[in-house]
C-alpha cells in the first residue's frame, strides 16, 4: 500500500480529552496508520483541558485563509507516539471550563454552531494547503457531525483532498434552526434537501453524508442498521441512496492500553495461561465495592453511559432476579438522573449484590475488567462498543445484544458453537427483560455447571484479536475506494 498524506480530523482524542468511544479511536488509529508508513497528522480544537495536557506546544500557523486573525494553529505530539498535532486555538470558542460540548451544568453549549463552524474553517484551510504549512494531505477523514461541515466546504475546490467521513454515532446529527445556516454565512449553494438542510434546520453531519468521497462507521453491522427507518434517524433514505460508499470497519482496541499482564490499574496481572491472578482481582473488586468476597457468587461488571439507550433499565429490571440466584453487580457511570437514583435504591436495598459508583475512573474501569466474571453490554445500539472487546481480552465473558459492534465481536454460547469451539460470550436479540435474563441465566448456569465450558469461553475470547493493526489495513482499502472516487 503506497504512503499518503492524511489529515485526521476529530472533536476529542485521548489522552488530551475524551467523552467517549471518538476519542479512543483518535487516540489510537492515526498512530497504527503511522505504523503502516503513512504521514498521518491530527487536528482538534484546542479546549483548556487539551492545551493542558499537551506536550512542546509551538505556533504552526499565524494566518489561515478564510479564518479570523485571532485563530491560531498550535503544533506539538499526540502524547506518546510520533503522530503530529495541529491544535486550533480560538480561546473565546474553545478557551472554557466544562467539556468540548456541554458546559459545567451539563447542558449544550450556546454557540457549538458557531464553535464548530469556526473549526471546520480551520481545518479546510489546512487541506487546501492554505495555513501556511507547506503541506496538504491527500486524504481527509473527518469522524462526526462536529466536522461534518469540512466534506462540503471542500466540495468546490477542484485541486481538493479526498474526503473521508465516519459516523461514529447517528443520533447526534448536530442540528441547529435555519437560521444558524444565515449567521454561519456558509456559502448559498449548500442550503436544501441535497445540501444541508434537515426537517428545515441546519444538519452539520448531513455535510459528511452527502458530500464526502466516502463514508464510513465503526462497524459491519451499524453499517447496515443505519440504513433502516429504526437506527437511521431520518437519515436511512440518504445512506440507501449513498450505499455503494458506505463501508462499515469494526474500531481496534490498544492492546497496550488494555491488557491484563501489563495493565498498571491492575493489581494483580494474569494471562490466558496463568490466571489465578484474575481471581485475587476479583476479591479486590468485591472489597473496593463493598461486596462481600465470596468466591462461588458471579460477579458481574458494567462500565458506561448510564441510559435506556445503554439498556440500563433492562439491568433494572433483572435486579431481583440476580439477588434471587447470588449474583453480584459492580456499576460505574453516570447518565440519565432518574436510573442512577434507581440504581442507588437498589444498591442501599440489596447491599452484599449490588454496588454503583457514580462518575468515572480509568484505573477503575480497568479493575471491573478485570475483576469481574461477566460483563453486561445489553445496549439497545451499539454503533462498535469497546468494553465487550476489552472483557474478550480480560477474560471477562461479555452478556450482550445483537445490535451494531456487539454482534461483530461476540459469538453467542450456543450449543452448536459450544462444539466447535467458537463461542466467546453470550447474546441475546430482543431488548426486553426476558432477552436479558435469559442470556444472563444461561451464563451464570455455565458458570456454576460447566466449569471446563466456563474455561473453554475465556480461551476463546483471550486469543481474539482486535488490534488497531487489522482495522487500520481497513481504512487504507478505504482510503484508496475515496481517492478513486474523488478522481472519477
Amino acid at each position: 500500500m503506497s504512503s499518503h498524506n492524511i489529515l485526521f480530523v476529530t472533536s476529542e482524542v485521548y489522552p488530551l480529552i475524551k467523552t467517549g468511544g471518538l476519542a479512543d479511536v483518535a487516540g489510537s488509529l492515526p498512530a497504527a496508520l503511522k505504523g503502516q508508513s503513512q504521514d498521518v497528522r491530527v487536528i482538534m480544537p484546542a479546549y483548556r483541558e487539551a492545551m493542558r495536557k499537551a506536550e512542546k506546544l509551538g505556533f504552526a500557523s499565524f494566518r489561515m485563509e478564510g479564518v479570523p486573525e485571532t485563530v491560531r494553529l498550535l503544533e506539538g505530539r499526540l502524547p506518546g507516539t510520533t503522530v503530529r498535532l495541529y491544535l486550533v486555538d480560538s480561546p473565546p470558542h474553545f478557551d472554557r471550563p466544562g467539556g468540548p460540548y456541554v458546559d459545567p451544568d451539563g447542558h449544550d453549549w450556546a454557540d457549538n454552531a458557531e464553535r464548530f463552524a469556526l473549526f471546520a474553517r480551520a481545518v479546510t484551510a489546512v487541506a487546501l494547503n492554505k495555513a501556511e504549512l507547506d503541506w496538504q494531505p491527500d486524504i481527509v477523514h473527518c469522524n462526526d457531525w462536529q466536522s461534518g461541515l469540512v466534506p462540503a466546504l471542500l466540495a468546490p475546490y477542484p485541486k481538493r483532498p479526498a474526503s473521508v467521513f465516519t459516523v461514529h454515532n447517528l443520533a447526534y446529527h448536530g442540528f441547529f434552526e435555519a437560521t444558524k445556516f444565515h449567521s454561519l454565512k456558509l456559502p448559498s449553494h449548500l442550503w436544501g434537501v441535497d445540501g444541508l438542510e434537515f426537517h428545515g434546520g441546519l444538519s452539520f453531519i448531513k455535510g459528511g453524508l452527502v458530500f464526502a468521497d466516502m463514508i464510513s462507521t465503526v462497524s459491519p453491522t451499524y453499517a447496515e442498521e443505519i440504513r433502516t427507518p429504526h437506527f437511521g434517524h431520518g437519515l436511512d433514505g440518504l445512506l440507501n441512496h449513498r450505499a455503494e460508499r458506505l463501508m462499515g470497519i469494526l474500531n481496534g482496541v490498544d492492546y497496550k492500553q488494555w491488557d491484563p499482564a501489563k495493565d498498571p490499574h491492575v493489581k494483580y496481572s494474569y494471562d490466558a495461561h496463568h490466571m489465578v491472578g484474575k481471581a485475587r482481582n476479583k476479591q479486590q473488586l468485591q472489597a473496593q465495592f463493598g461486596l462481600p468476597q465470596r468466591t462461588s457468587p458471579p460477579l458481574l461488571g458494567l462500565v458506561g453511559r448510564l441510559a435506556e439507550q445503554k439498556g440500563i433499565d433492562l439491568v433494572l429490571s433483572i435486579i431481583p432476579e440476580l439477588v434471587k440466584h447470588d449474583v453480584q453487580l459492580a456499576i460505574l457511570g453516570s447518565g440519565d438522573k432518574h436510573i442512577q437514583t434507581e440504581l442507588q435504591q437498589a444498591a442501599k436495598l440489596y447491599p452484599e449484590h449490588i454496588a454503583v459508583h457514580i462518575g468515572f475512573s480509568e484505573p477503575l474501569a480497568h479493575q471491573i475488567e478485570a475483576g469481574a466474571d461477566m460483563f453486561l453490554m445489553p445496549s439497545r445500539f451499539e454503533p462498535c462498543g469497546l468494553n465487550q472487546i476489552y472483557s474478550l481480552r480480560y477474560g471477562t465473558v461479555p452478556i450482550v445484544r445483537r445490535t451494531g459492534g456487539l454482534a461483530d465481536t461476540v459469538v453467542d454460547a450456543s450449543d452448536e458453537n459450544i462444539a466447535r469451539k467458537a463461542a466467546t460470550g453470550f447474546v441475546f436479540t430482543h431488548a426486553t427483560h426476558d432477552g436479558l435474563w435469559g442470556a444472563a441465566q444461561r451464563a451464570i448456569a455455565v458458570f456454576r455447571g460447566q466449569p471446563q465450558v466456563w474455561q473453554q469461553l475465556i480461551a476463546n475470547g483471550m486469543r481474539q484479536d482486535f488490534s488497531w493493526k487489522q482495522s487500520a489495513k481497513h481504512y487504507l482499502e478505504l482510503y484508496q475506494l475515496a481517492l478513486e472516487k474523488r478522481q472519477s
